[in-house]
């Protein structure tokens, strides 16, 4: 049994302003870390490893380092099964490129992300790459009003995506959006074999890194 995806529809699952968390297969941790540096904007930035540490204790360290714990980007890195997953700390929001180059040479990459006090408010996303191809991406509040029209990507994986969200009885704008959220991602979870290991997210210390300016 594993703890999937789901324990993320919950308000700040793993920190304050909401998650970014990057699942991949066929990348190593170091792998996963650089290449995620590599679609950082704003210049060539490196990998800073920072010791193992908790959530809390990386935001600590970042405001120390930063004079604010959203003037830098964290990582905490870890492996699980047979996935690779960072999770991202800090100020995140907006400021990567679309993953889908991180697949390149064959790996499986997944990105989940959601900027929960973003005031507009912008929809949790979804999005599955294999080899710098697009798979299929939505937004997991399945709401039309940010232009949900389907899931996109890859049409045949799109359409048995779609098929299993219909199952699901997705969309339905008369559920509560943090419902349709876990619900969506539950979808994922069994189509894809996704899993992230929540206590040790939310609790365990892992390897960190620091992504700064080269």
């Amino acid at each position: 049994m594993t703890d999937g995806t789901t324990w993320l529809a919950a308000p700040q699952a793993i920190a304050f302003g909401g998650y970014h968390v990057v699942l991949a297969r066929g990348l190593s941790v170091d792998e996963l870390a650089d290449r995620l540096a590599a679609i950082l904007h704003g210049g060539k930035h490196v990998v800073v490893p920072v010791g193992e540490h908790t959530g809390d204790s990386l935001l600590e360290l970042m405001d120390d380092t930063y004079g604010g714990v959203f003037d830098g980007i964290g990582l905490r890195l870890g492996r699980f099964d047979d996935w690779t997953y960072a999770v991202a700390y800090g100020g995140w929001p907006g400021e990567f490129d679309p993953v889908g180059p991180i697949s390149h040479g064959g790996a499986h990459v997944f990105l989940l992300e959601y900027e929960e006090e973003n005031g507009k408010p912008v929809p949790p996303q979804f999005a599955a790459f294999h080899d710098g191809r697009l798979l299929s991406s939505f937004n997991l509040h399945l709401d039309s009003s940010w232009g949900y029209q389907g899931v996109d990507g890859d049409p045949a994986t799109a359409a048995r995506l779609q098929e299993r969200l219909t199952a699901a009885g997705l969309p339905d704008p008369e559920r509560d959006r943090w419902e349709v959220h876990r619900a969506a991602l539950g979808v994922i979870d069994e189509f894809f074999g996704l899993s992230l290991p929540q206590d040790t997210v939310v609790n365990g210390s892992l390897p960190a890194v620091l992504l700064e300016l080269a």
